[in-house]
């Protein structure tokens, strides 16, 4: 079975890139979305977050934003802001952070190899998340926004993704107004085409970096359209995606904030952590960014600290209770704040490395926050570990960086 496929995408027409590309869906709230797409009717913000076409009012899972999301799809369209090709092909899609390059190619993966554990996933998906991606590609009927794979690093891949930048010009390449930088190439030659189904082909598994309820929701719309259209090359067999190397793919920390401290004073707290056993904690001159796994910085009350864990080898070896975000969750949150369920409960939040340590403070300092605690990064390795494994990984464990745009390539069901 190969894992991905070529397809013919619908794409902004030339020029019109920078306008309609967006962040995804799930990175900005309606109220930022609305100030991003203000004055730009192009933005595919007004697709796959249609409620921000509507009064604020209306709830975002309103079924008058899935058929506003429907009209402004078609009217994209219709208006030749989005054309599409003649012929299938796959893309290369280069993201350039900081100087940092990370280079993949965008097709159609296969629902199958989802649904059979070839295309592997590692967290679970939130319900709510999920029936709303289902229900809008169902009424698009398309998939509007591509789910970020990676596969473990292939020569052959390699090679002619290459030799393809080298000898062809980039048919878009812009900067987005987080700086981050896009461009992509349609690599459209049968022969290349073949070379890199061969290859994918060949792949024992992908792993799904960001995008499971994208994911999830093409099962369910293959699942429900199955029977209506059996053929194994039906459109609704195939979800968008673009798959990097494992050696491009970076990982950035995902951090934690708590509001109180469940009752306990600050030196109470101290104190507690303090005598944990196999845990170690000082005083801190500096902002703490951990440098290793099993150490973390925790910023409480004017003061940075760090804390070391050293892990026993029974724990080492189990491929989720050695993660630094189990290790936190098992050794402090639970017991300690009280935090059992970090998915529901609403006094922890999560904070992107993105945003730095800076923000850490930023809202413990407010008042916001009693406690945040700054984490290392996950490494790929262990969510491959996870994934390879059949388990799946403790809420907000990876932040990748740089994100893939919606609306640059579109996949019609």
């Amino acid at each position: 079975m190969t894992l991905l496929h070529p397809f013919r995408a619908w794409r902004p027409r030339a020029g019109l890139e920078a306008r309609v590309a967006a962040p995804p869906y799930d990175v900005l709230n309606s109220d930022e979305a609305r100030r991003m797409a203000d004055g730009n009717p192009d933005s595919f913000l007004r697709v796959s977050k249609a409620e921000i076409n509507i009064e604020p009012s209306v709830p975002a899972t309103d079924e008058r934003v899935y058929t506003t999301a429907r009209a402004l799809f078609d009217r994209f369209r219709h208006d030749g802001i989005l054309t599409r090709d003649e012929s299938p092909g796959y893309y290369i899609y280069r993201l350039t952070m900081n100087g940092c390059e990370q280079t993949g190619i965008a097709g159609v993966a296969s629902v199958a190899a989802y649904l059979e554990g070839r295309i592997k996933k590692h967290e679970f998906t939130r319900p709510d998340k999920e029936n709303d991606r289902t229900r809008l590609s169902d009424v698009l009927d398309a998939h509007s926004g591509p789910v970020f794979l990676t596969h473990r690093h292939d020569p052959a891949i390699k090679t002619a993704t290459e030799s393809w930048i080298q000898t062809h010009a980039p048919y878009c390449d812009f900067r987005a107004d987080d700086q981050i930088r896009h461009a992509l190439w349609r690599v459209d030659d049968p022969e290349v085409i073949e070379t890199l189904s061969a290859a994918f082909k060949r792949l024992p598994a992908m792993y799904i970096a960001d995008g499971h309820h994208r994911a999830a929701a093409a099962s369910r719309i293959h699942l429900a359209r199955r029977d209506q259209d059996p053929s194994p090359d039906a459109p609704h067999g195939f979800f968008l995606a673009v798959t990097f190397p494992d050696t491009q793919v970076r990982i950035l920390d995902y951090n934690r904030v708590v509001t109180d401290l469940n009752g306990l004073d600050e030196a109470s707290f101290l104190d507690r952590i303090a005598a944990l056993p196999r845990v170690t904690l000082a005083p801190a001159s500096q902002p703490v960014k951990p440098g290793s796994r099993h150490e973390f910085g925790m910023y409480l009350k004017d003061r940075w600290f760090r804390i070391k864990v050293a892990l026993e080898p029974e724990l080492e070896a189990d491929p989720v209770r050695c993660l630094d975000v189990t290790i936190l969750q098992e050794r402090i949150l639970e017991p300690l704040l009280g935090i059992r369920d970090p998915r529901k409960d609403t006094r922890i939040d999560f904070v992107g490395g993105i945003r730095g340590l800076e923000a850490l403070k930023q809202r413990v300092d407010s008042g916001e926050m009693a406690v945040a605690f700054s984490m290392h990064p996950t490494a790929l390795n262990e969510l491959m570990r996870v994934a390879d494994a059949g388990h799946v990984m403790p809420p907000k464990s990876t932040w990748f960086e740089p994100k893939l745009r919606d609306g640059l390539l579109i996949q019609t069901l």
